[in-house]
């Protein structure tokens, strides 16, 4: 089922009913539901979880409240919700590429297997990224023009990554493979610093994404070089994707998604994801998300399960090619 689909069937009601329907009947939910965001308050993962908490809650009858359970590459979050809570439906995890398709080829003993502990709801999102320079530090104005000062560089080009395993970080790192381009990786602890050592020209250029990317370019104080993504993003109509640059099938994008611990009943997954399409759809939510350069998506759990691992093969191929540990 595609994602105009659902969205059509819950502004007409068809799909609800009989999802609620259902877990009503098991006394579900019965008490507050948790929300589990395995990231600090204050970044994009929380801010996404506390704009559709609140609607989620108001369907399902039981306020969802959002508990970050930051560490470790999202690994406390997502081992309290596969592990340690019972699957019962009162607990769900926010998770995203990290969480579930990246640490398992990070980390050589992993606290959970996310398509073994976890069951898919939904995927809930997806975010555009943009590879942006310092035009003080890397004159360049597109993806060829930075290939040519990297073979020039011999000590290679320094790029900003928030943390090892991000999307930022790993979206340069398959570039650098598929463009035999020397970059190096200065590591941060936070996308903030990152962000700021870009801007001051300590560090060259950076995957980010749309929304962090924004009031910087619109400053000129960076300069959007490519999209990373299959196709041009409409914000920024001029700025040719990587792939349009030569670097043949190069797609990456952000993205993020429900899951439950294996063993939770199929009626509550069915009324979790019923009940974050309904979330999304007033107006006024879909111009919060627009605002901050989130796409709404909402899927089937298949569909969702099926992405998962698609994304985890080609990440892993990665991350064990260029060489990548977790710190």
């Amino acid at each position: 089922m595609q994602r105009r689909t659902l969205l059509s069937l819950l502004a007409t009601g068809a799909l609800a009913p009989a999802a609620f329907g259902a877990a009503a009947q098991g006394n579900w939910p019965s008490q507050p539901i948790r929300l589990i965001v395995p990231y600090p308050a204050g970044g994009g993962t929380d801010f996404f979880a506390r704009l559709v908490a609140p609607g989620m809650g108001e369907v399902l009858g039981q306020p969802v409240i959002v508990d970050n359970r930051p560490g470790a590459s999202g690994i406390i979050g997502a081992t309290a919700v596969a592990k340690q809570l019972a699957p019962d439906g009162h607990t769900f995890l926010l998770g995203d590429m990290t969480t579930y398709a990246v640490n398992p080829a990070m980390f050589d003993k992993l606290s959970y297997d996310p398509l073994r502990d976890l069951r898919t709801v939904t995927m809930t999102a997806k975010f555009d990224f943009l590879l942006v320079v310092n035009p003080n530090t890397l004159p360049v104005r597109n993806l060829q023009e930075l290939i040519a000062l990297a073979a020039r560089t011999p000590e290679g080009l320094n790029y900003a990554s928030p943390s090892v395993g991000t999307t930022h970080h790993l979206a340069t790192e398959l570039l650098a493979r598929e463009t035999r381009m020397k970059l190096v990786a200065i590591t941060y602890k936070g996308g903030g610093p990152a962000v700021q050592d870009l801007l001051g020209g300590q560090v060259g250029l950076m995957f980010l994404d749309r929304a962090t990317a924004r009031p910087h370019i619109e400053s000129g104080r960076l300069r959007p070089i490519a999209a990373a993504g299959a196709k041009r993003i409409a914000a920024y109509p001029e700025v040719p994707t990587v792939a349009e640059q030569g670097v043949k099938g190069f797609e990456v994008e952000g993205w993020q998604g429900f899951t439950v611990r294996t063993g939770t009943p199929d009626a509550v997954v069915q009324a979790l994801q019923a009940a974050y399409l309904k979330a999304i759809a007033p107006a006024e939510i879909r111009r919060k998300l627009g605002e901050a350069g989130i796409d709404p998506v909402g899927g089937t759990p298949e569909q969702f399960t099926q992405y998962i691992q698609s994304e985890t093969a080609k990440w892993g191929r990665v991350v064990r090619e260029r060489g990548i540990k977790a710190e």
